[in-house]
């Protein structure tokens, strides 16, 4: 039996950094971990150099059941804060595109400097532990049992086990369980971020597999501007995988190919080049086996200057709003993150508490607020974290 000051459950990146801004607040922390070891998504995120954060980052670049629940803690934490703390630990990171920062090195730097954030006196990390039951006691404490027998205790306890979306990494739906235990709702979980799948007649697209270009892609009122990618199942690259958070099945997702092109692009190539092929002025533009694609499907082939304007002008209508039916994503095991999660309306927004159950906290993945690609996710990770820790310290008489 061991007493703390609070629980927390998950050292992913919300509970790592909620376990070091707690205990450098004085408080005494069990941090317990499922897994052999800590922060093992952080590791495999942004191809193994985390993309930690983006500088853009703000309440519009997330979704949730209630949009303005990100902003206090947002504010409160920002993409700065966390650069200025990966600054002096001496880690050195680039911006790619649209905000996005990473690691130069390694992610593993990323999980050390949470690590090392924990006072060794104030947190104590247990790995291994398979959480058998978590109960409430009439005096408010908190008692976490484990499968072997262990037990913690606390007057406080944190939610932070992240969603269900890569469960060949022991993710897994216990944050809902747990949260519906204790009376609170949950917002139907889907994945997000993730490959869309096609079948019927837009499963021809599939022969395109490993062909990616630049697009404007859109679903419901969300378009993003970034590349997409053609796989075996569908489609995929980084603006198939943001508007996938947006996209409901039954729902089509509207390609724009050659985004940057002038109006009328296609009656100008007619008037200067009229003996040029419909075919060859995509493949001007497109990879080739995409421009054939869609050369194909427009039924249009032949030289520019005999075909009517009326006829071109549909062609670049066709290609600026194409039309893709998804039938399904494919699903939580690709997904990198999980939409939906504990309702924003059961919690606090300025200390993350819940509002029924004094003590209960919940952050991170596992909460209904949904990041955009890029880093946002993180930053939701850390500001949540820190707004939880905040009230932690202020909740909490630290034990000496």
């Amino acid at each position: 039996m061991d007493q703390h000051d609070v629980i927390i459950l998950g050292a992913g990146a919300a509970g790592l950094f909620a376990a070091g801004q707690a205990g450098q607040r004085g408080l005494r922390v069990a941090l317990l971990e499922k897994a052999d070891a800590p922060g093992k998504k952080i590791l495999i995120s942004g191809g193994g150099r985390c993309n930690f954060t983006n500088l853009g980052a703000g309440p519009a670049n997330y979704l949730s059941a209630n949009p303005h629940f990100a902003k206090s803690a947002l504010a409160r934490y920002t993409p700065a804060d966390f650069i200025s703390l990966v600054d002096r630990h001496g880690i050195a990171w680039h911006e790619k595109t649209l905000g996005q920062l990473f690691c130069d090195g390694s992610a593993k730097q990323i999980v050390a400097m949470l690590l090392d954030e924990c006072p060794a006196d104030r947190v104590t990390l247990t790995c291994g532990v398979d959480v058998a039951s978590v109960a409430r006691g009439d005096d408010g404490t908190f008692t976490v049992t484990a499968a072997d027998g262990r037990l913690w205790h606390a007057p406080a306890l944190v939610i932070a086990t992240g969603g269900p979306s890569i469960p060949k990494m022991g993710a897994s739906d216990f944050a809902y369980r747990l949260a519906r235990q204790f009376g609170l709702k949950v917002v139907e979980p889907r994945p997000a971020l993730v490959p869309l799948t096609l079948g019927g007649e837009n499963a021809l697209f599939r022969e395109l597999s490993g062909v990616a270009a630049p697009v404007r892609a859109r679903a419901g009122k969300a378009e993003f501007a970034e590349a997409a990618l053609f796989t075996h199942k569908g489609l995929s690259g980084p603006a198939i995988l943001q508007v996938s958070s947006y996209w409901r099945r039954g729902e089509q997702v509207a390609i724009t190919f050659l985004p940057d092109a002038e109006a009328d692009w296609l009656i100008a190539a007619k008037r200067d080049r009229p003996r040029t092929h419909l075919r060859t002025a995509l493949r001007e533009a497109l990879p080739a086996r995409l421009a054939d694609a869609l050369a194909d499907r427009l039924a249009l082939d032949g030289e520019l200057g005999n075909i009517t304007d009326k006829a071109l002008r549909s062609a670049q209508g066709r290609l600026a709003d194409w039309r893709f039916a998804p039938n399904g994503t494919e699903g939580l095991a690709k997904a990198e993150v999980t939409a939906g999660g504990i309702a924003t309306a059961e919690l606090s927004s300025r200390t993350m508490e819940a509002a029924k159950v004094p003590g209960l906290y919940a952050i991170g993945e596992a909460v209904d607020v949904t990041g955009w690609l890029g880093g946002y996710n993180f930053q939701w990770a850390w500001a949540s974290a820190y707004a939880c820790a905040e009230a932690l310290a202020a909740a909490n008489t630290p034990s000496t």
